[in-house]
């Protein structure tokens, strides 16, 4: 007996799901989680977003310069996903994309890990980033306090570093800029011992 084809999700079913959730469409496949975030992954996203934002040339003439978007959804083909935080080089996005969505690859995705989200960030979004041409990825997991950094190379993703709580941040795209990790995170670290009262 013929198995039945799996039905594939079109951007009407993306469309239809509720504002408080984000949808994505990976492998075919509908994929939603929350919006909201837990006040630590928000922070830490407005966090990197505003460090690197003030370290990066913005200049339209500038060759250098960088542009900067959270949550853009992004289509590769038949895929639709929605990182975090997304940067193009200013030459490779010059001019504002005319659609709600952008199929130019950013030059860099960082994901913020959560429960909800990492199985999809570490897994079948990380593949299709390298597939779609992605060159640098990072993965920050704010509650473990590390941050990982890849680069896509020879069609895999290579682990250059893992920066932990305490560490300067100096990872490619952006290891002109070293900053200290511990500036991405607004809440002391949980597992550091208390500072006494003065």
């Amino acid at each position: 007996m013929a198995e039945a084809a799996v039905r594939q999700a079109t951007y009407a079913d993306l469309e239809a799901v509720p504002e408080h959730r984000v949808a994505e469409i990976i492998d075919g496949v509908l994929e939603t989680h929350p919006r909201g975030r837990p006040p630590l992954l928000g922070a830490t996203v407005f966090s990197l977003a505003a460090l690197l934002g003030s370290r990066m040339p913005r200049r339209r003439v500038d060759p250098s310069a960088w542009i900067f978007m959270s949550r853009p959804e992004l289509r590769f083909g038949p895929h639709v996903v929605v990182p975090d935080l997304a940067g193009w080089r200013r030459e490779r996005l010059p001019t504002e994309p005319a659609d709600t969505f952008i199929e130019t690859p950013p030059d860099w995705v960082c994901e913020i890990l959560s429960p909800s989200t990492i199985r999809l960030d570490r897994g079948r979004k990380r593949r299709i980033y390298g597939e779609a041409g992605v060159h640098h990825l990072w993965l920050l997991d704010p509650a473990a306090g590390v941050l990982e950094g890849f680069a896509f190379a020879d069609g895999r993703w290579v682990l250059l570093a893992t920066v932990q709580r305490g560490e300067t941040v100096a990872l490619p795209p952006f290891d002109a800029v070293p900053f200290p990790l511990d500036d991405l995170f607004p809440f002391d670290d949980p597992a550091a011992p208390a500072l006494p009262e003065t």
